[in-house]
């Protein structure tokens, strides 16, 4: 990586700008701070400084090369310095974090920074297992989920730059029985519109379905008939993770390599990227892997399984940590060369950053933003001015995010272990407007305040139905007529027997230690009967139904990534017809209806 040079006049001019200030600070508060009082004091906010190690002033001369000392990274590990480094990274960004992972109760995440061919921040903050309290670094292994496409884009293009196969060649040239639900559509559809969410359906449509299942992927391939569209073809953006899989799927046929091994030969391997792997089961045990987290729906953390990808690879599948990341990311920056050499041309990098898609034209009302597109597996958008590119990644109980931008010479990852907080973006755009020149915000503090309301409304809403369920009322019908199979054309079949609120019910156990027909907080109500529901395309997945009065009922999935919601039974003739599923909106937005096939 290239250094930068600075000039002896503009190096002084530097120093007497953002040091010099800094060390009067430290010289007049005559202090001496250990490792451990400051990681426990509240002192370092954004906009003072922050020097995580031991240090007092015995000499002038000492005080003389303070500047210098500040400079090569010394007092600031894991962060090194240059010209352009703003204040808030070398003053304010460890006390930013700390607060950042308090106030959204989020254990740990690891970052990176890189400017102008430097890596400027690379470190782990918190911890990867709350129970442990082994801490995160830079060496940690997170799920980076759709931070995945840009890999299987970039895979794609340059097959199509070897002349191995078009990105606008159709589909059913490589899948010549595969057919979407309009048969028009499907003569049309080509690789490259299964790259930039094109096809007219809607964001996340059939993912429950697909997600964490026990369909292959050329079963859930045969099933992407069933998703109806919402939109027309090509005209609009809609998330399709089923797509990227479907799109995936071509590199076996034009290379006889699966996803996984033509990914590692092409794209890891020379990047070096050794610590990343394509699938959770190849980690090995004992990894440096990091637990996954929510606090949606309870308020509290929550560990969750990790999720199984392999059935969406190429949509999802990826782990790796910052460190690797460096290089992929070094790699986009420096126009496909990496340590010197062009591993891919331009050209390779230029088509999968081509906007395909628009997703906004609408300027934002809080950044400083106004368009969005999505090429092959990344988004861009303007901001302050500068094109950017990124892409963020959601698993259970991880969210991350990726961004680089060219023309500065700049790039951030930010990877993190609890799903249900937007501090991993707000981190970002922090960084984003430091280095763009964009007056200073507290972003994390600016997103925070709705977000704490609304997961308060949330916990109410939960809080009364609980009470509301523990009453124990007596729906329309015995439970017994509710029990049954029922299917859904897109999911399968559900099975409903009826249970007891007893938490030593042969139905299994939850996730934390609680039986299933407890909440998640292991709390049951008063003991009465309640339906039980086995999602028979999953292999572990259930729910209890609770009934809550005027033909409403109570849905907790085992899963706390599922959810709790309010649902309902269609009843007809004194018959039970079908049962309404809602799960999380980040599995999938809408509800499954499940039409009653047979009894117990």
């Amino acid at each position: 990586m290239r250094q930068i040079l600075i000039p002896t006049l503009r190096v002084h001019f530097y120093l007497k700008a953002h040091f010099l200030p800094t060390a009067r600070f430290l010289l007049m508060a005559r202090f001496s701070l250990s490792i451990r009082s400051i990681l426990n004091t509240r002192l370092f906010r954004p906009g003072r400084p922050f020097f995580p190690c031991r240090f007092s002033f015995p000499s002038r001369s000492f005080r003389l090369v303070l500047p210098l000392l500040l400079l090569s990274g010394i007092f600031l590990p894991g962060i090194r310095l240059s010209a352009q480094t703003p204040a808030f990274v070398t003053d304010s960004l460890d006390g930013y974090i700390r607060q950042g992972l308090e106030d959204w109760q989020l254990p740990g995440l690891s970052l990176l920074v890189i400017k102008d061919g430097k890596v400027v921040v690379m470190k782990g903050y918190g911890v990867k297992d709350i129970v442990s309290k082994e801490p995160v670094d830079e060496h940690t292994l997170f799920m980076i989920a759709s931070n995945t496409k840009l890999f299987t884009g970039t895979a794609l293009s340059q097959l199509d730059y070897d002349h191995k196969l078009s990105l606008d060649d159709r589909f059913t040239k490589y899948y010549p029985s595969f057919t979407l639900y309009e048969p028009s559509t499907t003569g049309l559809l080509s690789i490259r519109d299964l790259l930039c969410h094109r096809i007219g359906t809607k964001t996340f449509q059939g993912d429950f379905t697909f997600w964490n299942s026990r369909l292959n992927s050329q079963e859930i391939m045969q099933k992407m008939h069933l998703l109806k569209p919402v939109k027309p073809f090509r005209e609009e953006f809609g998330y399709c993770n089923s797509c990227f899989l479907a799109a995936g799927q071509v590199i076996p046929k034009v290379t006889g390599k699966s996803w996984q091994s033509y990914i590692r030969d092409s794209i890891l391997s020379p990047l070096s990227m050794n610590g990343t792997y394509t699938s959770l089961k190849d980690v090995p045990a004992g990894a440096n892997l990091s637990k996954a987290y929510t606090t949606g729906f309870t308020g509290t953390q929550q560990e969750l399984p990790l999720d199984n990808w392999d059935n969406l690879a190429p949509a999802a599948a990826i782990l790796s940590n910052v460190s690797d990341l460096a290089h992929w990311l070094e790699f986009q920056l420096d126009s496909g060369r990496f340590e010197g050499r062009q591993l891919m041309s331009f050209d390779i990098l230029q088509q999968t950053r081509d906007m395909n898609t628009i997703v906004s034209s609408r300027k934002s009302m809080r950044y400083p933003s106004h368009i969005t597109g999505y090429g092959l597996g990344l988004f861009q958008e303007d901001y302050n001015g500068r094109q950017v590119f990124f892409h963020t990644g959601g698993a259970s109980g991880m969210v991350s995010v990726l961004t680089f931008v060219p023309e500065e010479r700049l790039a951030i990852a930010v990877l993190s272990n609890n799903d249900y907080q937007e501090f991993f973006i707000a981190l970002r755009n922090q960084l984003l407007d430091a280095y763009l020149g964009v007056p200073y915000v507290n972003r994390s503090k600016q997103m925070f305040a709705g977000a704490a309301a609304e997961m308060q409304d949330t916990l109410k809403t939960i809080e009364g139905w609980r009470q509301q369920a523990a009453k124990g009322l007596a729906p329309a019908l015995p439970l017994a007529s509710y029990a049954g199979r029922y299917t859904n054309p897109l999911y399968g079949s559900v099975d409903i027997h009826v249970g007891t609120t007893d938490k030593n019910a042969k139905s299994g156990a939850g996730l934390n230690g609680a039986g299933i027909n407890a909440g998640p907080d292991g709390k049951t109500g008063a003991p009465h009967s309640r339906l039980l529901l086995t999602f028979n395309g999953h292999a572990h997945l259930t729910a209890t139904l609770d009934y809550l009065g005027d033909g409403d009922w109570l849905m907790v999935w085992n899963n706390m990534e599922y959810g709790i919601f309010k649902t309902a039974f269609t009843l007809s003739g004194g018959k039970v017809v079908s049962l309404l599923t809602k799960q999380n909106d980040e599995v999938e937005y809408d509800p499954y209806v499940f039409t009653k096939v047979q009894k117990p």
